[in-house]
């Protein structure tokens, strides 16, 4: 599976260790920046992250800011995305079974690395379910895109 991930300044650390975790686990991944401990803006990262899914450029994406409030709301500002904040691994694969969820996104300042490991790879092995009453749900998501985005 190939992962697309990205941060600004307040995730920066969080994802680089992502990045060669997850690399070292067999995963490959297309890393969207920042590349620096400077301060920079999350929406550029989490639109960034959100093109490169919609491009098909890879299945899944990880966004990493200070808290992922800020990555979130960003990312689901696109028209296919899901990006759901989870600093569980219940959430973490639950989003994805249930949700279809697409992009992952955590606050560094908010979880530990072991955890924020644990809570990637659970959302990396999740698959949807489709389950008819989950295609229900979002279908509906996508009628709201539809006529508010």
């Amino acid at each position: 599976m190939k992962i697309i991930i990205g941060s600004d300044h307040a995730g920066f650390t969080y994802k680089n260790i992502l990045l060669t975790t997850l690399t070292a686990a067999g995963y490959e991944v297309l890393d969207l920046g920042t590349y620096t401990s400077a301060a920079t803006d999350y929406p550029d990262h989490a639109a960034a992250v959100a093109r490169a899914i919609l491009e098909k450029k890879g299945e899944r994406g990880i966004l990493v800011c200070g808290s992922a409030v800020g990555v979130s709301i960003a990312a689901n500002k696109f028209k296919g995305i899901r990006a759901g904040v989870c600093h569980d691994t219940y959430s973490a694969h639950q989003s994805v079974e249930h949700d279809d969820v697409n992009i992952l996104c955590m606050g560094e300042r908010v979880i530990g690395i072991e955890l924020a490991k644990d809570i990637s790879f659970a959302f990396l092995k999740a698959s949807f379910t489709h389950e008819e009453r989950h295609i229900k749900r979002l279908a509906k998501i996508t009628a709201i895109e539809n006529e508010e985005l």
